[in-house]
């Protein structure tokens, strides 16, 4: 791998047989500082890809457009890994469209998800951790949608303890298809307020505009992030973080996190006027 990030002629073959880590540094010499790894080689250290595997198994989850099944997968990757981590390295790798699949929604109505690839599935699952343990920390406190260790039964637990303290007016918020009319102008450009790495900047826009299959004819996407893939929930929370802060610094301290309907998202009590209110924003399709 050259300086740049990008990939050399002699790319070292990632063995799935035994699971490490691999650090990516620099050589000290006299103060030289260790090289910090970038974001894509910090994406493909053998012990994140490892617990991205697991995790991508563990969900199991239909094939995308290409008929590969999540038991097919690690045969796949023995063989064609250098390939694909060499075009991640050099910021040439291109994601196979998703596949449009349709389920009813409880209210009625459809939801649209997208479901890539097993092998996007996994690269996603990836660059997800290592971008997770980064902004994660950054979110709201009162956000608890699609994050670690927090769920909606804590959402509950909040609220509840809202109303025992006399909040006793709740405000419901849908925001309606937001997956469905991400703007991916302005999620591209918060992501690149948070990313220095070029290739991941073109990983994530060449997910956002790799297309969806709809009984086998691909349709360009202008718009969304397709319900289906792990990083899908990751930059719908960046996208709204702007607004949570925005919201929390006003007289109304609140938030507003991406949710399916089954989930709270977000719950915080403030005095406004003279009602004391809970507000709970909540369904994020």
């Amino acid at each position: 791998m050259t300086r740049d990030g990008s990939a050399s002629g002699k790319q070292g073959i990632l063995s799935w047989a035994k699971p490490g880590d691999e650090t990516v540094t620099g050589k000290r010499e006299g103060d030289t500082p260790v090289e910090v790894p970038q974001v894509m080689e910090r994406v493909l250290e053998r012990g994140n890809l490892f617990r991205a595997l697991r995790q991508v198994t563990r969900n199991k989850g239909g094939p995308g457009i290409d008929g590969m099944t999540v038991e097919q997968l690690p045969g796949y990757l023995k063989e064609h890994w250098p390939h694909i981590k060499a075009e991640l390295l050099s910021g040439k790798y291109k994601p196979q469209p998703v596949k449009r699949v349709e389920i009813p929604k409880s209210g009625g109505g459809i939801r649209k998800l997208g479901v890539p690839t097993v092998t996007d599935r996994l690269i996603q699952q990836a660059l997800m951790q290592v971008l997770r343990e980064e902004w994660d920390t950054t979110f709201s406190q009162s956000s608890y949608g699609f994050r670690p260790r927090r769920s909606a039964h804590q959402a509950v637990a909040c609220a509840q303890g809202y109303l025992r303290e006399g909040y006793d007016w709740v405000v419901d918020i849908d925001l309606e298809k937001f997956f469905d009319r991400v703007d991916h102008d302005v999620l591209m450009h918060r992501v690149r307020e948070r990313i220095n790495d070029n290739r991941v900047i073109k990983l994530i826009k060449s997910f956002l505009k790799a297309g969806v299959s709809v009984k086998g004819v691909v349709e360009p996407t202008r718009e969304g992030a397709p319900q289906g893939g792990p990083l899908s929930p990751l930059l719908a929370n960046l996208l709204l973080d702007e607004l949570d802060k925005e919201m929390g610094a006003g007289d109304i301290d609140s938030s507003v996190t991406p949710m399916t309907a089954t989930y709270t998202s977000g719950v915080s009590g403030q005095v406004f006027g003279s009602w004391r209110v809970l507000l709970a924003f909540l369904h994020v399709d």
